[in-house]
């Protein structure tokens, strides 16, 4: 099997992605910013039942730094690359997000084709498609792109973006024959294999922990992390995903308040703190005024989007799990890790 590069293995998404490249056959290398981390990634490994031994390899490597990314991509096939800062609220400035996530990108490309990679996926996000357009009736599809010169446009859709572009500049203008493609995942649920907190589980941990009165009319695509994980390596190896993107979502998409429900209809006595009604778009905006997260939510009020993944599934026969069983699993890795109040 082929050695595979995974950037940011301490990650939700990047643990997952070792896990099932492992269970594969593949070997792995993968980075993290601080190798003192390499015990809990371990540790996550066995979480989800594979002793890794040395078929996996740690090396430090920042996305904001050159050093590391020669030496991570040495003798690797492909690269998955994860790693992007997302986080919990606004960053004080936009380019807290966006140069280390399309520098950090350009880095990984450079070490890649360097490195004589076949081929690279790189996680971008539907942030990067759905937003700055408008109201559209039709869902989204890969051939859009957000607008990140538009006012409503945050500072992570803006970095998704301005990354993602980056990215297949990179490959038409000095790619060689390094091949690229990319990911598109809307919101990532799903179980964690460990007691970090992705921004999606930090959502569902604050629905249960009942933090909240109520919640804003908001909606998003909701995604199993095992099922993006699965589209990566699809898209890894599929001859017809080179050069292509792919949206990652599992059904339509859902208000929050539909989330809360489903937590409480299949979470037991674990779901009965989640809010049971809407809050008025106009009691949002005022909490906007002193709330980041009310704040960064006053964009997205009442506005109706949805997307498809009918190309993923039509070219590299992906065939995710139910958003409801996304949402559930990340409500039952809360339980068993003890990260719930009370």
């Amino acid at each position: 099997m082929s050695r595979v590069l995974v950037t940011g293995g301490s990650g939700f998404i990047g643990s997952h992605a070792i896990l099932q490249l492992l269970a594969a056959g593949h070997e792995v290398c993968a980075t993290l910013r601080n190798l003192a981390r390499e015990g809990e990634v371990r540790a996550m490994l066995k979480e989800g039942g594979v002793e890794a031994g040395g078929h996996v390899s740690f090396i430090a490597a920042d996305l904001q730094r050159d050093a590391g990314w020669a030496e991570a991509a040495a003798g690797c096939e492909y690269v998955l690359h994860v790693a992007s800062p997302l986080p919990q609220g606004q960053p004080k400035h936009e380019d807290e997000l966006i140069i280390p996530a399309r520098d950090g990108t350009l880095r990984v490309l450079r070490a890649a084709r360097d490195a004589g990679v076949r081929r690279v996926v790189v996680t971008s996000s539907f942030a990067a498609i759905g937003y700055g357009r408008g109201v559209q009736e039709a869902p989204f599809d890969e051939t859009g792109w957000t607008d990140p010169t538009r006012p409503d446009v945050q500072a992570y859709m803006r970095s998704k973006t301005l990354a993602e572009r980056a990215a297949w500049d990179f490959i038409a203008r000095e790619g060689g024959g390094l091949e690229l493609s990319v990911i598109n995942p809307t919101g990532v649920f799903g179980p964690t294999l460990g007691p970090d907190l992705s921004g999606s589980l930090a959502l569902i941990k604050g629905l249960m922990d009942g933090i909240m009165p109520g919640v804003p009319r908001i909606c998003f695509g909701v995604v199993d992390v095992r099922d993006v994980v699965d589209l990566h390596i699809r898209a890894m190896t599929h001859p017809a995903a080179k050069g292509e993107r792919f949206i990652a979502v599992s059904g339509d998409f859902m208000w929050l308040r539909e989330i809360a429900g489903v937590l409480q209809a299949r979470m037991g006595s674990a779901g009965k703190r989640a809010p049971r009604f809407t809050l008025p778009d106009w009691m949002v905006r005022l909490a906007a005024v002193r709330s980041p997260m009310a704040k960064a939510s006053v964009p997205l009020l009442s506005v109706v989007r949805n997307a498809t993944s009918e190309k993923a599934m039509r070219v590299l026969g992906w065939s995710p799990r139910s958003a409801d069983d996304a949402i559930v699993a990340s409500g039952e890795s809360l339980v068993k890790f003890g990260l719930l109040r009370g």
